[in-house]
Order: structure tokens, then C-alpha cells, then sequence
């Protein structure tokens, strides 16, 4: 007499599956159904990101002569160089995003050849990122460094 081995499932294991599934999918759609009030954390990365991209350009370029490439551009609806949120086809040096608006006490942070912020932003700024649920904050400091965390 020959004893099978049964090829299927048991029910336990049915059942840890389905659970482990519904959990899964529960903190999914979680996630999905407040992407709303996630956005200015989102976008704070990506603000940063820009930030730092427009600052180091001006740091590599090597000239006295600052262009709209190299000047940080601070609009209600758009964040990043002057050049990139005039004609940001192409360009990765902007952000934009229709669920928040930016905001800052100057409207353009021009930077030296060392990376320090110049004119009224010299003393250093922060950017606030409002979203319709949320808002997060970033910050260029007097010496360059620009953050999350603030300046100190």
C-alpha cells in the first residue's frame, strides 16, 4: 500500500495567508486614502533636493557673473531656479505641485561662490511648504546648509 503525500494546502495556512493579505492591503489603501495630507512632506524632499542643486551650480560655476540658473526663485506655485520655473520643460532644477504652495520672507535667494545665501536671505530663511492637511518647513542657514531640521 502506497501512503500520498498531499499536495495541497492545509487550512491553517489558508488562513495565515488571508491575513497576512489583508493586513497588507489594509496599510496600502491607508496610505492611498490620505496621499492628500502626506503632500508637503512629500514635496519637502524634493524642495530640498532643488535647493541644493541651484546652490551647488553656483558653487561649480566659477564666475563672478551670477545667472537665472543660479538664483533660487521662491513663487507661491513654484520652487527652484529662475530659469527652471520660467521654462521648466527639460529642466530638473524646479518643483511644483497644484496641492501646495511655498512660501518665504524673499522671493529670491542668490548664493555666493562658497554656497552662503546673499542679500536679505543672508541671514538665513525658512521656506514653508503648505499643503491642504499639512505643512513642513525647510531651511537655508547663513552658512550654506539647508535642511529640514532648521538652523543652528
Amino acid at each position: 500500500m502506497k501512503i500520498r503525500k498531499p499536495w495541497g494546502f492545509t487550512l491553517v495556512e489558508l488562513v495565515i495567508v488571508m491575513i497576512l493579505l489583508s493586513i497588507v492591503s489594509l496599510y496600502a489603501t491607508s496610505r492611498y486614502i490620505g496621499a492628500g495630507s502626506f503632500s508637503a512632506l512629500a514635496i519637502q524632499d524634493s524642495v530640498i533636493s532643488v535647493a541644493r542643486q541651484v546652490q551647488l551650480n553656483r558653487m561649480q560655476s566659477n564666475t563672478s557673473i551670477s545667472s537665472d540658473s543660479f538664483v533660487l526663485s521662491i513663487d507661491s506655485d513654484c520652487f527652484g531656479s529662475v530659469k527652471g520655473c520660467a521654462h521648466p520643460e527639460g529642466r530638473s532644477d524646479w518643483v511644483a505641485n497644484s496641492e501646495v504652495r511655498f512660501s518665504a520672507p524673499v522671493t529670491q535667494v542668490s548664493f555666493d561662490l562658497l554656497g552662503n545665501p546673499l542679500g536679505l536671505a543672508s541671514g538665513g530663511i525658512n521656506i514653508m511648504i503648505v499643503g491642504e492637511a499639512s505643512q513642513a518647513t525647510v531651511s537655508i542657514c547663513a552658512n550654506g546648509l539647508i535642511s529640514r531640521s532648521g538652523c543652528l
